[in-house]
């Protein structure tokens, strides 16, 4: 005869273990990984409770860096984990991403490529496909205008000129930086990224919106291809 689980849910234990008045009382620093990661999932199943699910994750991602880099149908596949959970938690992760690159300053200006990594190693290091950035520049060089231009497979996101150069276009640029990501970890250019760089390069010539870089993003390292006289 099936018995059900004498394990008291979430909301049986003492007030001051459960994540949220724990969150309110104490503050994010008290919390565990798992419990804050509860928090996003919410609610837990027939079998497991939020903290459990959230255990579960951990378990199976090995860390909340690897945790960041899933996309939603990867979340899935864990065991507990069904599509709502799964977004909030691309959302959440998504947001922190977000916070990391924004400047601690109210406008980035880009003086070397170092001041591009800052903004976009947080964005792109964690990425599990390739995504290609445009950074619109005004004429002091100020960042007015971050763009993802393509999100594309494991190892190739295609991008053409005139999509660059539309969107710089469109939103007034003066120069223009690119930046994509190596999945791979790699942060040696490829022949493709070369020859594209030479493209943009030259169209932005043609145009009058001159190409000041293009930077690869691997991990927590960068090339930038200007410093390679490539651009």
């Amino acid at each position: 005869m099936n018995q059900r689980s004498s394990r008291p849910s979430i909301k049986q234990w003492p007030s001051d273990e459960r994540p949220r008045e724990k969150l309110l009382n104490h503050g994010p620093q008290a919390l565990s990984d798992s419990e804050l990661l509860a928090i996003v999932i919410r609610s837990g199943n027939a079998a497991s409770n939020a903290v459990e699910l959230a255990r579960n994750v951990l378990a199976d991602s090995g860390s909340l860096r690897r945790i960041a880099s899933k996309s939603a149908e990867e979340l899935t596949r864990i065991k507990g984990i069904g599509r709502a959970k799964a977004l909030a938690l691309v959302a959440v992760f998504e947001l922190g991403r977000r916070v990391q690159g924004e400047s601690t300053e109210e406008t980035v200006i880009v003086r070397s490529p170092g001041d591009v990594a800052a903004v976009m190693v947080p964005r792109l290091r964690d990425a599990s496909c390739e995504k290609f950035h445009v950074l619109i520049l005004d004429s002091k060089n100020a960042l007015i205008r971050n763009i993802e231009l393509t999100s594309g497979t494991l190892n190739a996101s295609l991008v053409h000129p005139r999509e660059v150069f539309k969107a710089a276009i469109d939103h007034r640029a003066a120069s223009v930086i690119v930046v994509h990501n190596h999945p791979s970890g790699n942060k040696e250019p490829s022949r493709e990224d070369v020859e594209i760089t030479r493209q943009l390069a030259e169209t932005g010539k043609i145009v009058g919106i001159p190409l000041h870089d293009h930077i690869i993003i691997a991990g927590n390292d960068y090339t930038s291809l200007a410093e390679r006289g490539i651009c």
